[in-house]
């Protein structure tokens, strides 16, 4: 479920820190692929840029030992003048914002989403898996944020971060500008743009899932981010059940928007972009996107110390 907007997952990992000791359908094929080094770290340089940028992939929720910097990574914080994330996480305000986007509309609950036996599959899971919240708030919630907390539960580790929150720590010791490429209620809005009844299928989903004993999806996309191959990574996410429907709405759209943004933000300022490295993929990616642009983006080595996890 990492293909979900970053607020959700600021929302799961506000949450964890306050806690720590339908029918298949066929896959919409990928947009054309181009085959990229495995890196998650790349330099934008070329047209009348004065100065490089560099473009990082994250993953919003990981292992805590796995949310590290490298020295590259660093040093293009360090270098840079300002550094831009999906959204501005430096704003208290955007923050604070997002916990009024958790509720459905119009009072709308999981039950009247989901058959009586579905819904009480979905209550019998929770009853007896410990959870951040007490069912009866989570029963109001978007069900996507149900699902954000339950995949920050069952990630294979007991501390979780996100590569956000770590480069904006060392950002900020330099005092950093940071900004959004979106708005929190921009996200909300494309998030909602996804009908409750759709969210509480992929809810029930994960929950039928995990009853079977079938978790390895996050822990997949956890091994494929260590290996830093993007090439995999676009596959995953565009390749998911489910993400036909709205791969345009999630990550297309979305990349091309950004993409419009950033020649007038790194023209004259070496800024760093951090975002979901599911975007950075693919023929739609932002990659390729600004290489189309008229930029040059060259890989450069990020070397965290990663190690593949197996069951």
């Amino acid at each position: 479920m990492q293909k979900l907007p970053l607020f959700i997952f600021m929302f799961a990992l506000v949450q964890a820190h306050g806690q720590q000791p339908a029918a298949k359908q066929a896959a919409r094929p990928a947009a054309a692929s181009l085959q990229l080094e495995n890196t998650l770290l790349w330099e934008i340089s070329g047209k009348d840029m004065t100065h490089p940028s560099w473009l990082f992939g994250t993953m919003h929720l990981l292992c805590t030992e796995d949310a590290r910097l490298s020295d590259s990574l660093r040093y293009c914080i360090e270098t840079a003048a300002q550094v831009y994330f999906e959204i501005d996480m430096d704003d208290m305000g955007e923050t604070i914002g997002m916990l009024k986007y958790l509720n459905m509309n119009n009072n709308t609950r999981l039950s009247d989403l989901l058959s009586p036996e579905e819904f009480q599959r979905v209550k019998n899971y929770f009853s007896a898996n410990k959870s951040m919240l007490p069912f009866t708030m989570m029963e109001r919630m978007k069900p996507y944020f149900v699902t954000a907390l339950l995949s920050e539960s069952k990630f294979p580790c007991p501390a979780k971060d996100g590569m956000e929150l770590v480069i904006m720590k060392e950002a900020k010791k330099d005092s950093k500008p940071i900004f959004g490429l979106e708005t929190v209620q921009f996200q909300a809005s494309v998030f909602d743009s996804i009908p409750y009844q759709r969210q509480a299928k992929d809810l029930l989903k994960m929950i039928d899932s995990s009853a079977r004993g079938e978790d390895s999806s996050d822990l997949q996309l956890l091994n494929v981010y260590r290996q830093q191959d993007l090439n995999k990574m676009q596959e995953m996410t565009a390749g998911e059940e489910g993400m036909s429907d709205y791969i345009d709405l999630l990550l297309y759209n979305r990349n091309a928007s950004w993409v419009r943004k950033m020649p007038a933000i790194m023209k004259d300022k070496s800024t760093l972009f951090a975002v979901g490295a599911g975007h950075l993929g693919g023929g739609k990616g932002v990659i390729s996107l600004l290489r189309k642009a008229g930029y040059t983006l060259r890989p450069v080595k990020h070397r965290p110390g990663l190690q593949t996890i197996t069951n």
